[in-house]
């Protein structure tokens, strides 16, 4: 039996977040007197979620990094969608999948609320279920909000593939239960995908369905 239910991330999976997310950071920066960091920084950082990213530029110890943060959270929701889309053939994916019957959801560590507005904007009824970073449920590479998603959905783990960018993607995929599917066009090296070992590596969208039976 093939899979019934497709499990995204966000960031650099299925949205090119970076450009975005950098603009974001370095506002921040910059209206606090600091250097800004480049497009480079910004894809090694991104991944472990929002607080994790800061702690990345600032240091884990800085003293203004929960107030930066904050801001940083604020501003980014209302400026997330400026140079932020899908990579080409995602949506052409998205809509192969549906006339397969295919169930999708997002699971990301981004903020939940960010989470749920770049979903409705970008992919509109495509996804059954959107979750974000939130209070209350551990964040990726924990399993907890993909639990949550397959429980929402009532898919048991060999109904379901969990499709990433990262280390952090396969590593939820693995303590979920889950087969990895890594995309190559994301914010990590094919090198080191590789190294992980994922279930397959595809380098175009639409090569995913060569692996769901």
């Amino acid at each position: 039996m093939g899979y019934n239910t497709v499990i995204f991330d966000m960031d650099g999976t299925i949205l090119d977040t970076l450009e975005d997310l950098r603009a974001s950071a370095n506002y921040i920066l910059c209206r606090e007197g600091m250097a800004p960091i480049t497009l480079e920084q910004t894809r090694r950082y991104v991944g472990n979620g929002a607080r994790v990213l800061w702690e990345q530029i600032l240091g884990p110890d800085h003293p203004d990094l929960d107030r930066l943060l904050a801001d940083f959270k604020l501003w980014y929701a209302a400026h997330n969608q400026i140079r932020t889309g899908p990579y080409a053939g995602i949506l052409e994916l998205m809509e192969a999948l549906r006339q397969r019957g295919i169930t999708m959801a997002v699971v990301s560590n981004k903020p939940h609320e960010s989470v749920l507005a770049l979903s409705r904007q970008f992919f509109g009824d495509y996804m059954a279920l959107s979750m974000g970073e939130q209070a209350g449920i551990s964040r990726k590479p924990a399993p907890d909000m993909v639990w949550s998603v397959m429980e929402q959905l009532g898919r048991q783990k060999d109904e379901c593939v969990y499709v990433g960018d990262s280390e952090v993607d396969f590593a939820t995929a693995g303590n979920a239960g889950l087969d990895c599917v890594s995309v190559s066009w994301g914010f990590r090296d094919r090198e080191l995908l590789e190294q992980l070992g994922p279930k397959a590596i595809i380098d175009s969208p639409m090569e995913l369905l060569e692996h769901l039976d």
